[in-house]
């Protein structure tokens, strides 16, 4: 089985503009939006990008082959973003750069124990912190050479990615509503809601995670959540 990168034979040296050139990323990211973001922040810096969207397909893609950057969301659809870090910092060959992804307060700190070299706290939009992050982890001679120019741009996601993850929440709630659900819900939201700048919706995610990590019932919290999520739908505008 080959797991080496596809794309880094031949690539140029990265350079100032573009300081992750030659790289490839692999962002495991269920949000449509938050992945995008990512996309966008990829090809601002020169990486290569491929996605996956739970578990089971980012190992499909590590079967195949090994990419220098691992981007991984600590809260998926089909188990926890961590047990994927603790695989791949234990992994030979090993990506070169593992970092964790969440909104959730506590996730820098369950990444860092599951083996990750840094982590990325949601919304993820600014360039510079971006390409440090990753920079910071790489050998010298996968770095630039020379001074890089400091930049505050950040990137602006397409609003149609967001519908989508407001299309995706509606569809989870409507086919079950088991409180394991409800958990996902809670935690899928709060990353997108706070990669959106969402506050309405950050907030009853939050109230809703609330709930859920006392036991309780969260009947009200969920109607509240899926009520907000119905509402973006029906405006046709993400946010």
């Amino acid at each position: 089985m080959d797991t080496t990168d596809p794309f880094k034979p031949n690539y140029p040296a990265p350079t100032a503009m573009r300081p992750l050139l030659g790289l490839t990323v692999l962002v495991i990211e269920d949000s449509r939006y938050a992945c995008e973001a990512m996309r966008l922040l990829c090809l601002r810096s020169g990486a290569r990008i491929r996605r996956a969207d739970t578990l089971r397909a980012a190992r499909r893609h590590l079967q195949v082959y090994r990419p220098s950057v691992a981007i991984i969301d600590l809260g998926l659809p089909d188990g926890s973003g961590a047990d994927l870090i603790a695989e791949l910092a234990q992994a030979s060959p090993r990506p070169e750069v593992i970092l964790g992804t969440s909104g959730d307060d506590n996730g820098e700190a369950a990444a860092m124990e599951a083996g990750a070299d840094g982590f990325l706290a949601k919304p993820v939009t600014a360039l510079a912190l971006f390409q440090d992050r990753i920079l910071a982890n790489l050998p010298d001679d996968r770095r630039p050479t020379g001074p890089r120019a400091v930049t505050q741009d950040v990137v602006n996601p397409d609003p149609i990615a967001y519908r989508d993850d407001m299309a995706h929440v509606a569809d989870v709630l409507d086919s079950d509503g088991d409180t394991r659900t409800l958990d996902y819900i809670a935690q899928f939201l709060g990353g997108v809601a706070r990669s959106a700048e969402d506050n309405d919706l950050i907030l009853a995610a939050d109230a809703l995670a609330a709930k859920r990590a006392r036991g309780d019932a969260a009947a009200s919290e969920a109607a509240v959540v899926a009520g907000l999520v119905q509402q973006r739908l029906a405006e046709k505008i993400a946010i």
